[in-house]
């Protein structure tokens, strides 16, 4: 649809609604056709219409949602799809990408020929969404040139004493205060950086922070959501002094910058304590930094607030009721692991028992738990703190780690006398997890009487309640099928996919854990003494009731919670 056509639809649309008269509507088109402006352009200048009113009014005759280009903060890949003299040329703006879809801001939604041109440029399928011509024209220069003026931008509102670095020790780290290093080193600004990059780190909701050197900048991105985010760049000049700021707040040392270094510190924001841990790894082009966010507000959820199907929450439950015996937890790095077994602990935390843990490295301070940090170079490893938690009459042991056939023959022997231990492993599923503590040289018959119940874990980005939308190209039921759904589930359910609006950006909002609970039965018992495969014990777990991870995101794609996209991103077939 031509503009022409386009304004004459606007125009119907505006005196249908008596929001014109018509001799005004005519007037402001004869102007618009004289000056080759659109009608919209024509509107606003005359302070005829408001910009808010009139996308309310497209918006909803439409049917496509409206978009404030100045609130859009696309990631530099998502601009980066589509040069800047398109940009102007077509008058688009690009706001987001999820998968294969670009969403972009437009002012006629319906130039087929426009869209079908981007289309080709990006190689993505274009999801319009709507601004007007003036709007989208300011926005442009803005979008495109907004790395240096970002910065500064983002610095100037920043208020320093939004963030507080602690200059207390932890442990043996070191922190210092921020206004007096400033003073000191005379690089307020970098500081400020800093402050600015933990702050929208934290108000992001990031696990962790990456600030990396590139040939010409520095990017910094932010995982949210289990998923790496495109944040400000920098200039090249302030990378040095950005990392030796970091490495004086945890106490590295800021003249080593050939060697990997690991470190802490810990900040005060809004009243909250926000531990951060700090790994520096020397690159072709400069030190790398990432920060993991360690915000403790996340040890007040108990189990039932981790989104659990109800299954895997009353195996939980029955599990940790249990006074002896050991509970394993696994998952990649970054599953949710230590949240579910701190969850856990929580639960069974009372002042008749006395709870120990190893860790390495300690990620929370838990109040009333004895808390033991693994020293490797001193001798203390997991399987010398475990010899020396038994004799300190332990109630309950969470074992950070099993990583070698000492640790996990002490750790078995543990639950075998009496002791509820609870650990980790690092396996695909649940049933592998047997196999592998067999394989580190552990009896089957102390395996199968040792084990209460093996988890796995994942964690899957819920969907924006506010933009998710039914899938418009369903997959055939066949393929559905060969992904577990049954036969009555394909026709019956709608299933839903990812958009992204505003308020997520890109069409998913927070997390939620997937857990695959596989209580050891009698009948699993028997299996595992046998010397039953992975696949033989998985067979009989599902038999016994067991809900795979691929199963359980199923079932939460039924409910409309995340997409299929994420589940068979986050989990492997059965």
């Amino acid at each position: 649809m031509t503009r022409s056509k386009f304004d004459k639809r606007l125009g119907n649309i505006l005196s249908r609604r008596n929001m014109v008269s018509e001799d005004e509507l005519a007037r402001h088109m004869e102007t618009a056709e004289s000056e080759s402006r659109s009608l919209t352009q024509v509107l606003l200048d005359g302070d005829q219409l408001g910009e808010a009113d009139l996308l309310e009014v497209l918006s909803e005759e439409t049917r496509f949602p409206a978009v404030d280009v100045f609130k859009v903060r696309p990631e530099k890949s998502v601009v980066d799809l589509l040069p800047e003299n398109l940009a102007s040329y077509y008058g688009v703006v690009p706001v987001s990408r999820v998968a294969n879809v670009l969403t972009l801001a437009v002012s006629n939604p319906f130039d087929i020929l426009q869209l079908d041109d981007i289309r080709i440029v990006t190689a993505c399928e274009i999801r319009p969404v709507l601004s007007t011509e003036p709007a989208i024209r300011k926005a442009i220069p803005e979008i495109y040139n907004r790395g240096q003026q970002m910065v500064d931008d983002l610095l100037d509102d920043m208020n320093e004493e939004e963030v507080e670095v602690k200059q207390k020790a932890i442990d043996d780290s070191r922190a210092a205060d921020l206004g007096l290093l400033a003073e000191e080193s005379g690089q307020a600004p970098v500081v400020k950086l800093v402050n600015l990059i933990i702050v929208q780190g934290i108000k992001k909701k990031a696990s962790d922070i990456h600030i990396e050197p590139l040939d010409n900048d520095v990017r910094v991105r932010y995982r949210v959501d289990g998923v790496l985010h495109e944040s400000i760049r920098p200039p090249k000049r302030m990378q040095n002094a950005l990392v030796s700021r970091i490495k004086i707040m945890c106490g590295l040392d800021i003249a080593e910058r050939r060697q990997p270094q690991d470190g802490k510190f810990q900040i005060t924001m809004e009243g909250r304590k926000i531990d951060f841990r700090v790994s520096t790894l020397p690159l072709a082009t400069g030190e790398k930094v990432v920060m993991r966010i360690l915000d403790s507000t996340s040890l007040s959820l108990g189990l039932a607030d981790l989104g659990f199907e109800q299954k895997a929450l009353d195996d939980i439950y029955e599990s940790i009721a249990r006074p002896y015996g050991m509970i394993l937890v696994t998952g990649p790095t970054g599953s949710g692991k230590s949240t579910t077994l701190y969850s856990a602990i929580r639960e069974v935390m009372n002042v008749e028992d006395n709870i120990v843990t190893v860790e390495d490295p300690i990620e929370y301070q838990l109040e009333g738990v004895n808390q033991v940090q693994v020293n490797t170079k001193q001798g203390l490893t997991f399987a010398a703190s475990l010899r020396s938690i038994l004799r300190q009459d332990p109630d309950t042991i969470l074992l950070g780690e099993i990583r070698d056939q000492e640790t996990v023959e002490i750790a078995v022997k543990a639950a075998l006398t009496g002791h509820l231990v609870f650990s980790t492993l690092h396996t695909n599923d649940a049933p592998s997890s047997i196999t592998r503590v067999v394989d580190m040289g552990v009896d089957p018959f102390l395996v199968a009487s040792a084990l209460v119940c093996v988890c796995a874990q994942r964690l899957a980005r819920s969907l924006c309640e506010e933009c998710r939308r039914p899938m418009e190209v369903v997959p055939q039921a066949d393929y559905l099928a060969s992904l577990g759904f049954s036969s009555k589930e394909t026709g019956k359910f709608e299933l839903m996919e990812a958009v992204g609006c505003q308020r997520c950006s890109q069409g998913y909002k927070g997390r939620f854990a997937l857990l695959e609970t596989m209580p050891i039965t009698s009948g699993l018992q028997r299996v595992i003494i046998d010397g039953g495969s992975a696949m033989d014990i998985k067979e009989r777990a599902i038999e016994d009731g067991m809900i795979t991870l691929r199963r359980c995101g199923i079932l939460n794609t039924l409910k409309g919670r995340t997409s299929l996209e994420e589940i068979l991103r986050v989990t492997v077939g059965d």
